[in-house]
């Protein structure tokens, strides 16, 4: 079984995201019904949402929508991972907020929407290492032309529990391989850094990819992380941009074949749980 550490659920009806009208493909809603019946058939019996970038106003109201969706019986949502400011003077007034939401497990500030100088200022810093010796994570979503600036965010904050989203979004339909393979292995030796293998299908050519494209990308970020320092996400709707749900999971299968059970259990399922400190079933 496994456990989706990323999936993104779309309410427009409920909420605004601005950037969704720049990308036609994902530009409609994915309800958590929809989600779980795909889920059902492939094997994921849990998962954490990841947030979708909402307006800024609306990145409460999307707390308290999945609040909603969680207490569902039967639901799949066991945390999610809110959006954040911590470029704000109020952050720290945020996580007052979020601190008393059971849900909220982590945070993530996209970076790749913002200039590069935003995630290098002292007050984005700072207010990053207030989550230090948290339960809270942090995760980086970030080009893989902006790791050397990610890498500057993990050193100035070295008691944080980052997480590297989606294999640090390589460019794998260009094959630019061998600068992010060695940005790559050098944040990897940042011990309080997890990598999550999420959805990274989206970065293929979207039309014909290959397994023999995606292959080298994730036996590289398993290689450098370890087993024991890696997650699984779909990064669903995203990932139906190379392919869908369905693919990522069969291709993920494939991946981890010659795997032993305990590696294959460790990154499906078990190495979310012991990031978070959850109880496993």
């Amino acid at each position: 079984m496994l456990f989706d550490t990323h999936v993104h659920l779309i309410y427009p009806d409920k909420l605004g995201y601005p950037w969704l009208s720049e990308v036609p493909a994902l530009n409609k809603p994915y309800q958590y019904e929809e989600y779980e019946i795909t889920a059902n058939r492939l094997g994921i019996d849990a998962c954490f949402h990841m947030e979708v970038d909402v307006r800024e106003e609306d990145i409460k109201n999307e707390t308290t929508m999945l609040e909603s969706l969680s207490d569902r019986p039967g639901s799949k949502i066991k945390g999610i991972i809110s959006a954040c400011r911590p470029e704000q003077k109020n952050f720290n007034n945020f996580l007052s907020w979020a601190a008393e939401k059971t849900l909220i497990k982590g945070f993530r500030r996209v970076l790749h929407v913002v200039s590069n100088d935003v995630s290098q200022s002292s007050l984005f810093r700072e207010n990053i290492k207030r989550l230090s010796d948290t339960n809270f994570t942090f995760d980086l979503c970030a080009r893989a032309d902006q790791l050397p600036i990610v890498e500057e965010l993990i050193d100035a904050c070295p008691n944080v529990k980052f997480i590297l989203d989606h294999c640090g979004v390589p460019d794998i339909k260009n094959d630019i391989f061998s600068s992010w393979a060695a940005v790559m292995k050098s944040i990897s030796k940042r011990p309080n850094v997890t990598a999550k293998i999420s959805g990274v299908i989206a970065y293929g050519d979207t039309e014909s990819w290959k397994l023999t494209d995606i292959k080298p990308y994730f036996d590289h970020t398993v290689d450098v992380f370890g087993i024991d320092r890696i997650v699984w996400g779909s990064d669903s709707p995203v990932c139906q941009l190379g392919g869908g749900l369905p693919t990522w999971v069969g291709l993920t299968h494939t991946l981890t074949a010659e795997w032993s059970k305990t590696e294959r259990r460790s990154f499906y399922r078990e190495n979310a749980y012991k990031l978070w400190n959850m109880r496993d079933k």
